[in-house]
């Protein structure tokens, strides 16, 4: 049967299905807990978290689910402070905030949470799957992980990127392509380099390593499921099919935003965070685009932005919110988590039936 691989012997799950870890509150513990109960693998999307909001909230799915389900967080970046740079981002950036009522730009502790104590978080409460992206985690801290039985993914959108990954000896590769929404996983080489597509990604990183793959970008039914499939994928990983979910932590008018879109909506900008991520083309984005190598790296960019995002969140102003999706915004659907999941498990059977890859 096509729900027997690799991958769902390895992970405790009854079929190849993750949701991913779409960080920012997209992934509540409830989406979590349902796609895990449905016999899929919740994440959490947990990169933006403080040590104390990511135990609660694991803490929380636990309450829901008996279940697997992973936690995500970004390998930290080290980005040189330009003054230049950071004059310029809040040179761009003060008009938006005027328009928005805030008042002078904020003032910044840090630019992200400490890795540290989230990695003590994930060690602590001995979470049975731990993924990453942005790079690598140190040879210890992964080395902590197997000592605690902790499955690892890693992300790599080329195929140096998966080979550099089995190297490290974790256990399962997630191959990212140039139609997923939210930020690149790039860490090898220039970004521009490694937008290659799902369908040419995934058979030539399976070519190339021994690990089990996992195949994400615009896969948002049973057809794509089933073409990653076929392609050598033991698993595949959506976010945006899980947007529009009801257990889902984004805005409404961003759900609405999905539900109108197409396959020409979205693009890809560094003008929210200073790193590639693909999203719904808003104002800001737009506005932005010309400028995007004047601006600071990630995180610095991401946390000078944090104030113009929750403003417009919180006024229903989708112009200044950053609206990640992937490339297949048109088959978005409005359900719960379970429906959807039972969905895909049909669509799945039903095309793989249509091609006589089961009885």
């Amino acid at each position: 049967m096509w729900t027997e691989t690799r991958v769902t012997g390895l992970l405790g799950i009854r079929c190849p299905i993750l949701q991913a870890p779409m960080a920012g509150g997209a992934t509540t513990p409830e989406l979590v807990a349902a796609v895990s109960n449905a016999g899929g693998l919740g994440a959490l999307g947990a990169g933006y978290m403080s040590a104390a909001a990511m135990r609660g909230a694991i803490r929380r799915i636990r309450e829901l689910t008996d279940r697997p389900f992973a936690v995500n967080l970004f390998v930290p970046e080290t980005p040189q402070e330009d003054e230049e740079r950071m004059a310029a981002a809040h040179r761009l950036l003060r008009p938006y905030r005027q328009e928005l009522g805030l008042s002078g730009e904020p003032q910044l502790s840090a630019y992200a949470e400490p890795f540290a104590e989230q990695i003590a978080v994930v060690l602590a409460e001995r979470v049975t799957v731990f993924s990453f992206t942005f790079g690598i985690p140190s040879e210890e801290i992964l080395q902590q992980l197997r000592e605690q039985g902790i499955k690892t993914i890693g992300t790599a959108t080329t195929v140096r990127e998966a080979v550099l990954l089995e190297q490290s000896g974790i256990d399962l590769i997630h191959a990212q392509g140039g139609e997923a929404g939210g930020h690149r996983g790039t860490f090898l080489g220039r970004h521009g380099d490694a937008l290659v597509g799902t369908m040419a990604l995934v058979p030539q990183i399976v070519d190339h390593v021994t690990l089990p793959v996992i195949a994400a970008g615009g896969i948002m039914d049973g057809r794509g499921i089933a073409a990653s499939l076929m392609l050598g994928a033991e698993a595949v990983q959506l976010g945006t099919a899980f947007l529009t979910t009801a257990e889902s932590g984004i805005h409404p008018d961003y759900q609405a935003a999905l539900l109108s879109s197409t396959e020409e909506s979205t693009a890809l900008t560094s003008a929210f965070s200073g790193k590639p991520a693909r999203g719904l083309q808003n104002r800001f984005l737009r506005e932005m685009e010309p400028h995007q190598q004047e601006l600071p790296d990630y995180p610095i960019q991401n946390a000078l932005t944090r104030d113009i995002r929750q403003a417009a969140a919180g006024q229903n102003n989708t112009d200044f919110m950053s609206l990640w999706a992937g490339q297949g915004t048109r088959l978005t659907r409005r359900q719960t988590a379970a429906e959807l999941m039972a969905n895909l498990i049909e669509e799945t059977h039903n095309a793989l039936h249509k091609v006589k890859r089961i009885p």
